[in-house]
């Protein structure tokens, strides 16, 4: 009898994961694309062949190495000042995660607080949020990202902070949605009558059953982040030289578009991978996690 129920007992929850991931193709298509991105952006100053800031003038604009006239040493050829287009791709990955990352967990952990003090507020408060949340979608996000740069300066720490003070709105919508819905259960009315004060209903009883779509929402936000730094540095108030970022590369390579093609082509393939890997990771945590589509 107990052979029998450890063999009728589900997997260990690790092991439950994995096997998810393994039979989904887009998730571990998602998986591999992010963790080569982090790959190089942890490993940059081994990865990169070349110092990505040293210029070179007599082989600026080389083509890629397999095309006629590219030279071995450059892989994906140089840019307008004889610079390393793989070695700036390799060390522009740490930076878009960088900022991708932590504009997001800034920007989650605001929306995480105002959307449950306002769903489990209620009444003016609620109101107030909410309104707020409002007025910030009736602007363009672009816009209101480009007003705010200029107040708050380029800079890697400045831009973080400009992502995520315009990113926060989703998650605070979601959350405040997810909390209003649990707070009517019955379990939570139940814990209420035994006793238990608004922290511990949110802590025990709220919090854990909304994590699922908090974390699907995060992790999305950061291909919305990445793109987002790469837009604000193409149109110079993000990162700023001698600091390496896609968005930059693409910028100085479009004047280029109809001659040197690969300076600007390859930053946007790099660009375009890693919000595609996100999207694919963010897909199969939301199959994983929602127990309806279980």
């Amino acid at each position: 009898m107990t052979d029998l129920l450890l063999t009728a007992s589900p997997p260990p929850r690790r092991r439950r994961l994995l096997r998810s991931l393994l039979t989904n193709k887009a998730g571990v298509a998602g998986l591999a694309i992010l963790g080569l991105i982090l790959f190089m952006a942890l490993g940059a100053e081994h990865l990169a062949p070349l110092d990505p800031l040293r210029r070179n003038l007599s082989l600026k604009l080389l083509p890629p190495a397999w095309l006629e006239g590219g030279n071995p040493r450059y892989l994906l050829g140089t840019d307008s000042q004889g610079r390393d287009l793989f070695s700036r791709i390799v060390f522009g990955a740490r930076t878009s995660l960088s900022v991708g990352l932590a504009a997001v967990a800034l920007s989650s952990l605001i929306g995480l607080a105002l959307g449950l003090l306002a769903g489990m507020a209620g009444g003016r408060v609620d109101t107030l949020i909410m309104r707020v949340i409002d007025a910030m979608l009736a602007i363009p996000t672009m816009l209101f990202m480009l007003v705010v740069a200029l107040v708050a300066g380029s800079g890697l720490l400045p831009l973080v902070v400009v992502i995520a003070a315009t990113n926060w709105v989703g998650s605070a919508r979601i959350v405040r949605a997810d909390v209003l819905g649990v707070k009517e259960m019955d379990y939570v009315a139940a814990a209420r009558a035994s006793g238990a004060g608004p922290v511990g209903l949110v802590l025990r009883h709220i919090l854990p059953n909304i994590l699922s779509s908090f974390v699907v929402v995060s992790t999305l936000n950061v291909g919305t982040v990445i793109l987002a730094e790469s837009a604000l540095s193409f149109l110079g108030f993000g990162i700023q030289p001698p600091e390496i970022s896609w968005g930059q590369m693409l910028s100085e390579g479009r004047q280029y578009l109809a001659t040197s093609w690969w300076v600007a082509t390859f930053p946007g393939i790099a660009i375009t991978l890693t919000v595609l890997g996100v999207i694919l990771l963010g897909d199969w945590l939301r199959d994983h996690l929602d127990p309806r589509l279980a």
